[in-house]
C-alpha cells in the first residue's frame, strides 16, 4: 500500500494550529519523515498540492451498503424505523460479490472526499436466513478488499448483533446479521486477520440487539486484542425506553455496568442522553462519534457533543448512512447544530472541528500516529482547493476556517494514503469512473 520515496510540496498546510505556507514533506515507507516549513517554492521532483492540505481524513462510522439507500429514502415521510424497514430490503439483497462492488465504489467516493480511513461497522454476515457461507467471514473479507481497491485503510469493527429487542430473537431481516451467541461471534470474528491497511475491531450493535449477558464476552474480545470497540448508543428515544422497562437504567449505565464503556471505546451517536450518561461516558475516557448528515436525515436528533467532550470524551466523525459523503460537511453540521440547539455561535474552532476530523478519528479507529503533518506519522494527507466557487476569497491563513465552513467534499484535489497518490486532480487513480461504478453497483442491487 505504500510508495517510494518522495516529497510532497504543500502550498498550504494545516499544521494542527495554524496554516503554514510552503511546506516540504519527505515520504519513505509510508510515513511522514520531515517537514520543513519555508519552502516558498517547490524542491527539484517534488510532488505538488496545490491548496490547503490538511492530514488525511478519517471516516470513524461507516455502512457501506446504506449507500445503495441515496435518493430512494427521500420519498414520503416517516422515521428511523420506517427508513429501517426499506434498509433490510437491500441488506437481503446484497451478496459477497455485489458486496464487494459496492464497497469499492463507496470507498472510493470516500478517498474522493478526502477520507484516507473508514471504520466500517460491519454486521452483515451471513447469507439470507442466517444462512452460513462456506467462509464465514466472507462478507467481512469483501470490504477489507474493496477498501484496498480502492486504496484506503479499514479499520472493519465486526458487529455482534443478537436480537431484535430485549428478549426478542431476531427477525426474518436480522437472521443475516446474527451468530447465535455471543461466543459463536466471537469464534467466528478471532479468525479475521489484520494486514498493513486494514485493523480488526469489535462493536456491539446496541444494547437492544446484544443481552447484556453476551457485553463481557464482547468486551473480553476487544481487551484482548486491544482492539478499538464501537457501539450504537441512545439513537433513538425508544431504545432508551424499553432499556429502562428491561434493567431500570439508561442503555450507557447498562454499558458501564457491564465494563463497555472505557478510553479504546467509542460509543455513536450518544444522541438522548442523560446527565448522568454525559458522566460515565466522559468520565470513562469513552469516545463520541457524532453523524450529523444521518442524525438528521433519520430526524433523530442533535447529540450534547459539546457537553460530552467538555467532560472528558474525544469525538469523531462518521458519515453513517451516506446521505452524503463529506466529512467537512459532517464538521460543519456539528458546530452549527449546535448553534440552533443554544442560539449561540462559536463552540468549537475550525481547528478543534478538523482534530475530530482526523486525528481523534484515526485514534478511534485504532490507527494511532495517523492524523497529523509531522515527522513520524503516517502519509495520509487531503488537499482542499482554495480557488473553487466556494473557497475563493478569503485569505490562505484563514484555510481551515474555511475548509471546515466553506468547502465540501468536491473541493479535495488530492488525496495521499501511505505516501500514494490515490486522489490526483480531482480523479480517483485506482477507479477510473466512480459515479459510474456507484451506479453499475446499485443498479445490480435493483436488479
Amino acid at each position: 500500500m505504500t510508495a517510494p520515496p518522495r516529497t510532497y510540496w504543500l502550498e498550504h498546510a494545516w499544521l494542527g494550529g495554524h496554516v503554514e505556507p510552503g511546506v516540504a514533506v519527505d515520504v519513505a515507507d509510508g510515513r511522514i519523515t520531515a517537514v520543513r516549513t519555508g519552502a516558498d517554492s517547490p524542491p527539484p521532483g517534488a510532488e505538488v498540492l496545490r491548496g490547503l492540505t490538511l492530514p488525511g481524513l478519517a471516516n470513524a462510522h461507516s455502512h457501506a451498503f446504506h449507500r445503495a439507500l441515496r435518493g430512494t429514502v427521500q420519498v414520503g415521510s416517516g422515521t428511523f424505523w420506517t427508513w429501517r424497514e426499506v434498509m433490510y430490503s437491500v441488506a437481503d439483497r446484497l451478496t459477497p460479490d455485489t458486496y464487494h462492488q459496492l464497497a469499492r465504489a463507496v470507498y472510493a467516493e470516500m478517498a474522493l472526499a478526502g477520507i484516507t480511513a473508514v471504520g466500517e461497522f460491519h454486521y452483515l454476515h451471513h447469507a439470507p436466513g442466517g444462512v452460513r457461507y462456506a467462509d464465514p467471514n466472507v462478507m467481512g473479507e469483501a470490504l477489507i478488499e474493496a477498501a484496498a481497491e480502492a486504496g484506503i485503510r479499514i479499520t472493519l469493527l465486526d458487529t455482534c448483533y443478537l436480537s431484535a429487542g430485549f428478549g426478542q430473537p431476531p427477525s426474518t431481516h436480522q437472521l443475516r446479521f446474527s451468530d447465535g451467541t455471543a461466543e459463536a461471534w466471537a469464534e467466528r470474528s478471532a479468525a479475521l486477520e489484520e494486514r498493513d491497511h486494514a485493523r480488526i475491531g469489535a462493536a456491539v450493535h446496541s444494547v437492544r440487539a446484544v443481552p447484556a449477558d453476551g457485553l463481557a464476552t464482547v468486551v473480553r474480545w476487544a481487551e484482548e486484542r486491544r482492539a478499538p470497540l464501537h457501539v450504537h448508543l441512545s439513537e433513538q428515544t425508544a431504545e432508551n425506553d424499553a432499556c429502562q422497562e428491561a434493567h431500570g437504567r439508561t442503555p450507557a449505565r447498562l454499558l458501564a455496568d457491564h465494563g463497555v464503556l472505557g478510553p479504546r471505546t467509542t460509543g455513536v451517536h450518544n444522541t438522548h442522553l442523560t446527565d448522568a450518561d454525559i458522566a460515565l461516558i466522559g468520565g470513562s475516557g469513552t469516545g463520541t462519534c457524532m453523524c450529523p448528515t444521518t442524525e438528521r436525515d433519520l430526524a433523530d436528533g442533535i447529540g450534547p457533543a459539546a457537553a460530552l467532550q467538555r467532560a472528558g470524551s474525544p469525538l469523531s466523525l462518521g458519515s453513517d448512512s451516506h446521505a452524503v459523503i463529506d466529512l467537512l460537511e459532517e464538521a460543519r453540521a456539528m458546530e452549527l447544530n449546535e448553534r440552533l440547539r443554544t442560539r449561540t455561535r462559536g463552540h468549537w474552532t475550525a481547528a478543534a472541528l478538523l482534530r475530530a476530523a482526523t486525528a481523534d478519528g484515526h485514534a478511534a479507529l485504532g490507527w494511532d500516529g495517523t492524523g497529523t503533518i509531522e515527522a513520524g506519522a503516517r502519509a495520509d494527507l487531503a488537499t482542499v482547493a482554495l480557488d473553487s466557487v466556494r473557497t475563493a476569497g478569503p485569505l490562505p491563513r484563514l484555510g481551515a476556517e474555511t475548509a471546515v465552513f466553506a468547502a465540501t467534499g468536491a473541493d479535495v484535489r488530492h488525496t495521499v494514503v501511505a505516501g500514494r497518490h490515490v486522489v490526483r486532480d480531482g480523479a480517483h487513480t485506482l477507479v477510473p469512473d466512480v459515479p459510474q461504478a456507484l451506479a453499475r453497483a446499485a443498479e445490480a442491487l435493483r436488479a
